[in-house]
Protein backbone atom coordinates (compact mmCIF):
# COMPACT_ATOMS: atom_id res chain seq x y z
CA UNK A 1 0.00 0.00 0.00
CA UNK A 2 2.68 2.14 0.93
CA UNK A 3 5.04 1.75 -2.45
CA UNK A 4 1.61 2.33 -4.12
CA UNK A 5 1.09 5.78 -2.76
CA UNK A 6 4.61 7.14 -3.22
CA UNK A 7 5.37 5.16 -6.26
CA UNK A 8 9.00 3.21 -5.49
CA UNK A 9 10.68 2.04 -2.49
CA UNK A 10 13.13 4.72 -2.67
CA UNK A 11 10.42 7.73 -3.17
CA UNK A 12 9.38 6.03 0.03
CA UNK A 13 12.75 5.94 1.62
CA UNK A 14 13.45 9.63 0.58
CA UNK A 15 9.82 10.81 2.53
CA UNK A 16 10.91 8.83 5.28
CA UNK A 17 14.19 10.41 5.33
CA UNK A 18 13.02 14.10 3.96
CA UNK A 19 11.17 13.60 7.18
CA UNK A 20 14.12 12.76 9.17
CA UNK A 21 15.77 15.70 8.16
CA UNK A 22 13.07 18.03 9.02
CA UNK A 23 13.02 17.05 12.65
CA UNK A 24 16.79 16.75 13.01
CA UNK A 25 16.93 20.24 11.26
CA UNK A 26 14.52 21.80 13.83
CA UNK A 27 15.92 19.88 17.02
CA UNK A 28 19.59 20.88 16.35
CA UNK A 29 18.70 24.27 15.17
CA UNK A 30 17.31 24.76 18.47
CA UNK A 31 19.76 23.73 20.19
CA UNK A 32 22.18 25.75 18.41
CA UNK A 33 20.19 29.05 18.82
CA UNK A 34 21.72 31.64 20.78
CA UNK A 35 20.12 32.00 23.85
CA UNK A 36 20.57 35.95 25.62
CA UNK A 37 20.67 34.60 28.46
CA UNK A 38 23.54 32.47 28.07
CA UNK A 39 27.07 32.97 26.82
CA UNK A 40 27.23 30.80 23.28
CA UNK A 41 29.69 28.43 24.60
CA UNK A 42 27.64 27.11 26.67
CA UNK A 43 25.01 26.93 23.96
CA UNK A 44 27.39 25.27 22.34
CA UNK A 45 28.18 22.78 25.37
CA UNK A 46 24.65 21.96 25.81
CA UNK A 47 23.96 21.20 22.05
CA UNK A 48 26.97 19.40 22.05
CA UNK A 49 25.22 17.09 24.95
CA UNK A 50 22.01 16.99 23.48
CA UNK A 51 23.33 15.83 20.02
CA UNK A 52 25.40 13.62 21.36
CA UNK A 53 23.12 11.81 23.94
CA UNK A 54 20.21 9.76 23.28
CA UNK A 55 17.87 11.90 21.40
CA UNK A 56 20.93 12.83 18.70
CA UNK A 57 22.48 9.29 18.52
CA UNK A 58 19.92 8.05 16.18
CA UNK A 59 19.80 11.49 13.41
CA UNK A 60 23.96 10.65 13.85
CA UNK A 61 23.36 7.58 12.85
CA UNK A 62 21.28 7.50 10.25
CA UNK A 63 22.44 10.37 8.61
CA UNK A 64 25.78 9.50 9.24
CA UNK A 65 24.88 6.67 6.70
CA UNK A 66 23.96 8.85 3.96
CA UNK A 67 27.04 11.02 4.46
CA UNK A 68 29.80 8.40 4.14
CA UNK A 69 27.95 6.35 0.78
CA UNK A 70 29.87 7.58 -1.59
CA UNK A 71 27.67 7.24 -4.64
CA UNK A 72 24.28 8.51 -3.00
CA UNK A 73 21.62 7.59 -5.11
CA UNK A 74 18.51 8.00 -2.70
CA UNK A 75 19.80 11.59 -1.87
CA UNK A 76 21.98 13.17 -4.21
CA UNK A 77 24.23 15.72 -2.54
CA UNK A 78 23.36 14.96 0.45
CA UNK A 79 26.87 15.66 2.02
CA UNK A 80 27.13 19.26 1.02
CA UNK A 81 23.57 19.91 2.05
CA UNK A 82 24.45 17.97 5.06
CA UNK A 83 27.09 20.31 5.81
CA UNK A 84 25.86 23.86 4.59
CA UNK A 85 22.39 23.54 6.14
CA UNK A 86 24.44 24.41 9.59
CA UNK A 87 26.89 27.01 8.93
CA UNK A 88 23.66 29.55 9.18
CA UNK A 89 22.95 28.43 12.63
CA UNK A 90 26.04 28.47 14.12
CA UNK A 91 27.04 31.91 12.16
CA UNK A 92 24.10 33.39 13.84
CA UNK A 93 24.36 31.85 17.00
CA UNK A 94 28.45 33.09 16.74
CA UNK A 95 27.79 36.31 16.10
CA UNK A 96 26.54 36.89 19.66
CA UNK A 97 30.03 36.92 20.48
CA UNK A 98 31.67 38.54 17.57
CA UNK A 99 32.54 35.59 15.75
CA UNK A 100 30.18 34.80 13.09
CA UNK A 101 33.62 33.38 11.18
CA UNK A 102 34.41 30.90 13.01
CA UNK A 103 31.37 28.98 11.83
CA UNK A 104 32.98 26.51 9.61
CA UNK A 105 35.86 25.99 12.30
CA UNK A 106 33.11 25.26 14.82
CA UNK A 107 31.46 22.95 12.37
CA UNK A 108 34.64 21.23 11.32
CA UNK A 109 35.43 20.37 14.79
CA UNK A 110 32.12 19.41 15.64
CA UNK A 111 31.89 17.01 12.48
CA UNK A 112 35.40 15.92 13.16
CA UNK A 113 34.36 14.78 16.86
CA UNK A 114 31.22 13.03 15.71
CA UNK A 115 33.26 10.69 13.49
CA UNK A 116 35.78 10.06 16.05
CA UNK A 117 33.09 9.17 18.77
CA UNK A 118 31.36 7.24 16.28
CA UNK A 119 34.56 5.20 15.48
CA UNK A 120 35.80 4.84 19.43
CA UNK A 121 32.70 4.91 21.40
CA UNK A 122 35.35 7.35 23.64
CA UNK A 123 32.64 9.97 24.73
CA UNK A 124 34.94 10.96 27.50
CA UNK A 125 37.62 11.90 25.44
CA UNK A 126 35.31 13.61 22.47
CA UNK A 127 33.50 15.68 25.45
CA UNK A 128 37.01 16.89 26.87
CA UNK A 129 37.99 18.01 23.70
CA UNK A 130 35.16 19.95 22.88
CA UNK A 131 34.98 21.46 25.87
CA UNK A 132 38.90 22.57 25.56
CA UNK A 133 37.77 23.76 22.19
CA UNK A 134 35.20 25.83 23.42
CA UNK A 135 37.87 27.33 25.69
CA UNK A 136 39.57 28.05 22.89
CA UNK A 137 36.27 29.64 21.47
CA UNK A 138 35.89 32.13 24.52
CA UNK A 139 39.66 33.22 24.26
CA UNK A 140 39.18 34.45 20.95
CA UNK A 141 36.02 35.75 21.27
CA UNK A 142 37.21 37.64 24.70
CA UNK A 143 40.48 38.82 22.47
CA UNK A 144 38.28 40.33 19.57
CA UNK A 145 35.94 42.13 22.44
CA UNK A 146 39.18 43.70 24.24
CA UNK A 147 41.15 44.46 20.43
CA UNK A 148 37.76 45.55 19.06
CA UNK A 149 39.28 43.90 15.96
CA UNK A 150 39.94 39.98 14.88
CA UNK A 151 43.28 39.40 16.53
CA UNK A 152 45.51 38.34 13.82
CA UNK A 153 44.23 40.68 11.41
CA UNK A 154 46.52 44.09 10.75
CA UNK A 155 45.11 47.11 12.36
Amino acid sequence: MLIYHFGTRDALLRAVLGHARQRQLDAFGDLLRARPDEPYTATLNRAWTSITGPDGQPYLRMFGQLRESAEQQLWPNFRRTATTDWLGPLEDGLRSIGRPDLATLVLAVIRGLLMDLDATGDATRTDRAFRDFLGAVEHLSSDETRHGRHPDLPM
